[in-house]
C-alpha cells in the first residue's frame, strides 16, 4: 500500500460532509492508520467520531500572529508552530485527530497557513490515510489548504444550490491549479423520489456522480442525542454506501 493517501471532504454547509468524513475515518481505520483532520472552525468531526479532543492549533496561530516583534515566539514562529501542531494531534485507539480550531479573525495568515500545510503534509505521511473535513464552501480552495490531495470528495445533496456549489468547487480547483489525483462527487440523503432529480441536476452541472448515500433518519437522531453518527448499523443502506465509497478510495491506492 502506498503511504499517505489524503482525502479532502468538501461541500456546501449542511450537506452532511462531516458525517461522510467520520464514516470514512471509521471504515479506512479497518485498512490502516488514519489521521482525521477537522479543518472546520466549528470542529464537529470529533463528536461525530465519538471522541473528545482538548487541543487544537487555533491558539498557536493566535499566539504567533499576536506575538511582539522581538519575542521568542516571533523569532522562531515556524518551529513554534510545528511543535504546537504536532502536540495538538490526539491519539485514539482507532485513529488520530487534529483539530484546526477557531476561525482566523483579522490579519494576514498567509505565512502561518503555509506552515500549517507543510506540517499537515509531513504528519500525514506517517499515516496510511488522512481524511480532511474541510470548511464549508470554497474557502479551503481559495486559501489553498487542500492543495495536492489525492482525492477531493465533494459532498452534495439533491438540491440545486448544493449541486451548484459542487460544480463551483470543481471549477475553482481547476482555476487555482489545485492538483487532485481524482475528484469524486457523492450525493447524500437520497431517496427513491429525489434520485432522478439528483441525476438530472448533476448532468446539468456537468458532474459525474461516484456514489449515492440513501437518506438515513437515524443520523439526525444520533446527532440530536449527542451520540456518534458512526453508530448507524453496518447493515444500513447509508452505511453500505459508505462501504462502496471506501472501496473506491482503496482502489486508488
Amino acid at each position: 500500500m502506498r503511504m499517505g493517501i489524503a482525502i479532502a471532504v468538501s461541500g456546501k454547509g449542511g450537506v452532511g460532509k462531516t458525517f461522510v468524513s467520520a464514516m470514512l475515518v471509521k471504515r479506512l481505520a479497518e485498512h490502516g492508520t488514519v489521521l482525521a483532520i477537522d479543518a472546520d472552525p466549528d470542529s464537529n468531526l470529533p463528536e461525530a467520531l465519538g471522541v473528545t479532543v482538548t487541543k487544537n492549533v487555533g491558539s498557536a496561530r493566535e499566539a504567533i500572529v499576536n506575538a511582539p516583534a522581538r519575542s521568542k515566539v516571533a523569532s522562531a514562529k515556524e518551529d513554534y508552530l510545528k511543535l504546537s501542531i504536532h502536540e495538538a494531534v490526539e491519539e485514539f485507539p482507532e485513529f488520530d485527530v487534529l483539530a484546526m480550531g477557531r476561525s482566523e479573525g483579522e490579519g494576514c495568515y498567509c505565512a502561518v497557513n503555509h506552515v500549517i500545510r507543510q506540517v499537515i503534509d509531513s504528519r500525514a505521511w506517517g499515516h496510511d490515510f488522512t481524511v480532511i473535513d474541510c470548511h464549508a464552501g470554497l474557502e479551503h480552495l481559495s486559501r489553498r489548504t487542500t492543495r495536492d490531495v489525492d482525492i477531493m470528495l465533494i459532498v452534495t445533496d439533491p438540491t440545486k444550490n448544493s449541486m451548484m456549489t459542487a460544480r463551483r468547487i470543481k471549477e475553482l480547483s481547476q482555476e487555482l491549479s489545485v492538483e487532485f489525483g481524482s475528484i469524486m462527487v457523492v450525493v447524500n440523503r437520497v431517496t427513491e423520489e429525489t434520485r432522478p432529480m439528483a441525476e438530472k441536476m448533476a448532468r446539468d452541472n456537468g458532474l459525474s456522480i461516484a456514489a449515492y448515500i440513501p437518506y438515513e433518519p437515524l443520523v439526525a437522531e444520533l446527532d440530536l442525542l449527542g451520540k456518534p453518527v458512526t453508530d448507524i448499523p453496518r447493515e444500513s443502506p447509508a452505511s453500505r454506501a459508505i462501504d462502496d465509497i471506501c472501496n473506491q478510495v482503496l482502489s486508488c491506492v
